[in-house]
């Protein structure tokens, strides 16, 4: 199926096929149809299935469609996205932008950590579209500057991360605020059950459900392999890896913020370029962090798991989990960054002897055994490989690197650098948007490396949707 037979209008198709878009993605062919129909949609999907075209698209479709048969007063607010990150609400703001761009629809982004001027002065101007996270949208709100009253379409996106993030609240705060005659569309990685019961709240009965790419199934895409080392031979040995210049963009994957500026320090002491992106550092130096990265600028990316969710990076060659998630799932997102659209990706993972029990529901998860890299300077004896299955469940670590991250921790940086749930002490802020493995060991390794070097550049003719 081509966009050509989802019944879209001539602009959207014009600036789709400008995007290099032709063919669907398999989210996009079932999504889109639905929405434009009218229909409330819970969708199942994660990053790099096309999940944000596939709301972006319609919505604009039904917004600029709406317009020429309806008057509608000036600066009236007729869609809010609302995103857990400001990195992803930036993302869907360009994908407006480059979806929407023949058509005379107005958006702005909004999200804590700068400055709220931008924000007000755009708002006052009167934007169609608004995508925003939760606690500046709050804010905004609560001084007047944001009324909701009218709205035609809400939709939100990451509920999963939401939940993670302590956001929960923040949205069951706004649901009174829309009107009940709104289309609504749920977007979620995954189904706890909390997320089932938020879903049944904001959606009318009897939605349209559309899942796509079972999580274990997008690590079959990725070339994997797992390097046992000991917790204090892990910085050398990335330092190891990273001397294969094969591996050109890496994204470098840590639990905690603290980790992440400590392995842009240990990784500069030896003369490797780094950045680091999480909840603590401001908004300024995470977009430019980012930019620098998507542009080739900057080599090694270091990241917490909810500062990267949403970035898609082209020429993705490697991802490195320095350390091992807790969560299988995540396991499986961090390696979906690398890989996309046709091209060889590579996911490395150094595993201690205390993650040994996450490597184990890693592999349950995927079915697989992930290839373990022996022939390295700092393999460790005492690091023993884990088994698929067969063998009895590896003991759990305790104290904290064996204890899951309590919701809202990573999600609620301090000070003015993030964007934190309101009610917290949020001070206001703004803007408007516009638009591997090592060469010296192992089968592994050695694939690694090779494929690394023939990475290809994202697909965008006919082979793939639109992958925003």
């Amino acid at each position: 199926m081509s966009f050509d037979e989802l019944n879209l209008i001539d602009p959207i198709l014009r600036a789709l096929h400008e995007e290099g878009y032709t063919n669907p993605t398999p989210i996009q062919e079932q999504a889109i149809p639905h929405v434009l129909d009218g229909r409330d949609l819970l969708g199942v999907a994660q990053t790099g299935t096309g999940k944000t075209a596939a709301f972006t698209v319609p919505i604009l479709q039904v917004l600029h469609q709406t317009a020429l048969v309806e008057r509608h007063a000036p600066g009236r607010i007729r869609c809010l996205i609302l995103t857990p990150t400001r990195e992803l609400a930036i993302q869907i703001g360009e994908s407006f932008a480059s979806y929407g761009r023949h058509l005379k629809l107005r958006h702005t982004v909004i999200f804590g950590g700068v400055g709220q001027a931008p924000q007000v002065n755009a708002l006052k101007r009167g934007v169609d579209i608004i995508i925003a996270t939760p606690g500046r949208l709050l804010d905004l709100m609560n001084q007047g500057f944001i009324d909701l009253r009218h709205l035609e379409v809400f939709v939100l996106d990451e509920a999963d991360r939401m939940l993670d993030m302590g956001f929960i609240h923040d949205i069951k705060r706004l649901l009174p605020k829309l009107p009940a005659s709104r289309q609504t569309l749920f977007f979620s990685a995954t189904m706890p059950g909390q997320i089932q019961d938020l879903a049944d709240t904001i959606l009318k009965p009897n939605p349209v459900k559309v899942a796509v790419t079972p999580v274990s199934s997008t690590a079959e895409k990725v070339t994997q392999a797992v390097y046992m080392v000991e917790k204090e031979n892990k910085a050398a040995l990335l330092e190891h890896v990273l001397s294969d210049k094969n591996i050109r963009r890496v994204l470098v994957f840590t639990r905690t913020k603290h980790g992440a500026d400590k392995v842009v320090k240990t990784l500069a002491k030896a003369n490797i370029p780094s950045e680091a992106i999480h909840g603590n550092k401001s908004q300024n130096h995470r977009q430019r962090a980012l930019h620098n990265f998507k542009a080739g600028d900057t080599r090694v990316l270091v990241a917490t798991d909810i500062a990267a969710r949403g970035i898609d990076v082209e020429e993705l060659t490697h991802v490195i989990n320095y350390e091992i998630p807790n969560e299988p799932e995540t396991y499986v997102h961090r390696i979906g960054r690398t890989g996309r659209a046709g091209a060889d990706g590579i996911a490395l993972s150094f595993c201690e002897d205390e993650e040994r029990a996450y490597l184990q529901d890693i592999q349950k998860l995927i079915r697989r055994q992930i290839p373990v890299v022996n022939q390295h300077p700092f393999a460790s004896d005492n690091v023993a490989p884990v088994p698929l299955s067969g063998g009895p469940a590896i003991k759990r670590p305790k104290g904290p690197a064996g204890r899951p991250p309590r919701p809202g921790r990573e999600g609620r940086p301090q000070g003015r650098s993030g964007e934190r749930p309101a009610g917290h002490g949020q001070r206001s802020g703004g803007g408007s948007s516009r638009p591997a493995g090592s060469s010296s060991g192992g089968r592994a390794a050695t694939a690694g490396s090779s494929q690394g070097g023939g990475q290809r550049r994202r697909s965008r003719g006919g082979n793939g949707g639109a992958n925003r």
